[in-house]
């Protein structure tokens, strides 16, 4: 599909583009990071494509890192921009009361779960989800009177202190972590609802045991579906689980729906797909409509603040108010939930079967339009077994719909594990000293960010556009805007599986799977 790579540009576009690469580079901090891994520079951009200084053309599945809910300069939200503009209306206003905001917060309490919007305030912080996340950290502990966090591995919520010591990569950990559920790689080997059960109890083993070192937290933080942590949709019922522990011990339950809310997951908001009712919601991202903006929306009861107790300069956002107001409305009002859950349940069934030709791609999963690939080490490289009469992935306890294996979602509760905790035993030595428990899982393949990295260099030489995230960051996502067509998707897809046929070019057997693709392309096979 050599039509996929994108054009030579002429040279004085691209001497234009690489010098302000140059000074980018020159000037910029080394912290940057997409500039590193995507070196474009975008000039014009309209919902899927982008449009380089080079006059190159992509087609952008990072979306703002999951900002852009309906794309690039989408007409209502350029239209809500000028609508403010031109009124001559404040754009920067403290906290003050503004019919913008109003607009805002009534839409927004619109959306929010029932359970919630009945009896919620809202709260304005610094316009990143970071800072929600710190603002919802300030609040829970005044309520409380508590101190500690209760957060999950691989978990990521901000780069601020208080959010990056909740988060996966945190060096000076001052927060209980737990085990998140998760089929591919589960911490306890044996996935699906057994491995969500096992996660569940260890929770509550935390909380419960006097000796346990970790004393009632003031929360717990959790993720939906954890993105930068490898697209890890979390099971419904351990959803419903985490609730009731929570519940019944008092702790606030903090659901961080910064990359998963307005849409996303095929859900406007990804709790209702577990029908829980958090205590606390940190928003930012798509809320603003692509401008900068985060809120933390929370219980009544909570709202134990003094005036001044939390506050931000930049909290008054007017652009991003009403940009976000028209982005929550035409989600809401044209059915994008519905079509996020459709075009991504395709698309994820589209990839399953990729991965079937191509042994790099190890696992596929998501949920709604938040998709991600894990890019493996070739097969051959360690030793893989499996237990008689157990289904590792791809058997027939296959995935389910929120992109996980595993059996369906009612399953997931206590007694999907019962066989399992009351006959634990150890057997099988694989001469590394590792044994096996009955019902685990076949060991997966060591992940590969070099060829995850491959495989993004491929797709924008292809003119496509992705993100990698992960514990390792060998898992290639996609984030497309919830307006993306069913033909854009084909697309994308087209030029994804092309860049994995030529990373896995040369690679063992996927050699020969990848000939036979290009034969099939060709109609000569």
């Amino acid at each position: 599909m050599a039509g996929h790579t994108a054009v030579e540009a002429p040279s004085a576009d691209r001497s234009a583009h690489e010098g302000i690469l140059r000074r980018q580079s020159a000037r910029e901090s080394a912290a940057r990071t997409y500039a590193r891994a995507l070196p474009i520079v975008p000039v014009r951009a309209r919902g899927l494509t982008i449009e380089g200084a080079d006059g190159r053309r992509y087609l952008d599945c990072l979306s703002g890192a999951g900002t852009l809910a309906l794309g690039h300069n989408h007409p209502v939200v350029l239209e809500a921009i000028r609508k403010v503009l031109d009124s001559g209306a404040p754009l920067h206003v403290l906290d003050l009361a503004t019919p913008v905001k109003d607009a805002f917060i009534t839409e927004l309490f619109r959306t929010l779960p029932p359970g919630l919007a009945d009896h919620a305030r809202v709260q304005f912080c610094g316009p990143a989800g970071t800072d929600a996340v710190e603002a919802a950290f300030k609040l829970v502990r005044a309520a409380t009177g508590r101190n500690g966090i209760l957060a999950f591995a691989g978990a990521y919520h901000g780069m601020t202190s208080g959010a990056l010591e909740a988060s996966g990569h945190a060096f000076d950990v001052r927060v209980a972590r737990l085990p998140y559920p998760q089929d591919y790689r589960c911490p306890f080997g044996v996935g699906g609802p057994h491995g969500a059960e096992l996660a569940a109890r260890w929770t509550e083993s935390v909380l419960d045991d006097p000796k346990s070192g970790v004393p009632l937290p003031a929360a717990m933080i959790l993720e939906p579906v954890q993105g930068e942590g490898g697209v890890l949709p979390a099971p419904d019922a351990w959803m419903r689980r985490m609730r009731r522990i929570t519940a019944d011990r008092s702790i606030p339950l903090i659901a961080d729906e910064v990359q998963t809310g307005v849409g996303r997951t095929g859900a406007f908001w990804a709790v209702e797909h577990s029908g829980i009712t958090p205590d606390v919601m940190v928003l930012s991202k798509a809320i603003g409509g692509s401008l900068p903006l985060a809120v933390v929306v929370y219980r009544d009861d909570l709202d134990v603040w003094e005036p001044g107790a939390h506050a931000g300069t930049f909290r008054g956002n007017q652009l991003a108010m009403a940009a976000g107001t028209a982005t929550m409305a035409y989600v809401r009002e044209n059915g994008l939930t519905e079509h996020a859950a459709t075009l991504g349940a395709r698309m994820l069934d589209q990839l399953r079967g990729l991965s079937r030709e191509f042994s790099v791609i190890g696992d596929v999963r998501g949920r709604g339009l938040m998709i991600g690939l894990e890019m493996v080490e070739e097969e051959g490289e360690g030793e893989e077994w499996s237990v008689a009469g157990v289904a590792g992935p791809g058997g027939s306890n296959g995935p389910d719909e929120t992109g996980r294996s595993g059996g369906s979602d009612d399953d997931r509760g206590a007694a999907g594990s019962a066989g399992l905790l009351g006959s634990v035993g150890l057997s099988r030595d694989d001469g590394a000293g590792a044994v096996a428990m009955p019902g685990s899982l076949p060991s997966p393949r060591p992940a590969s960010p070099e060829l995850a990295v491959a495989v993004q260099r491929e797709c924008l030489r292809r003119g496509l556009i992705v993100e990698l995230g992960g514990r390792h960051a060998s898992v290639v996502r996609l984030l497309p805007p919830l307006t993306i067509t069913d033909e854009q998707a084909t697309a994308v897809l087209d030029r994804l599986a092309d860049a994995v046929a030529a990373v896995a070019r040369g690679h063992g057997r996927d050699a020969g799977k990848q000939e036979q693709r290009r034969r099939r392309s060709e109609g000569t096979a």
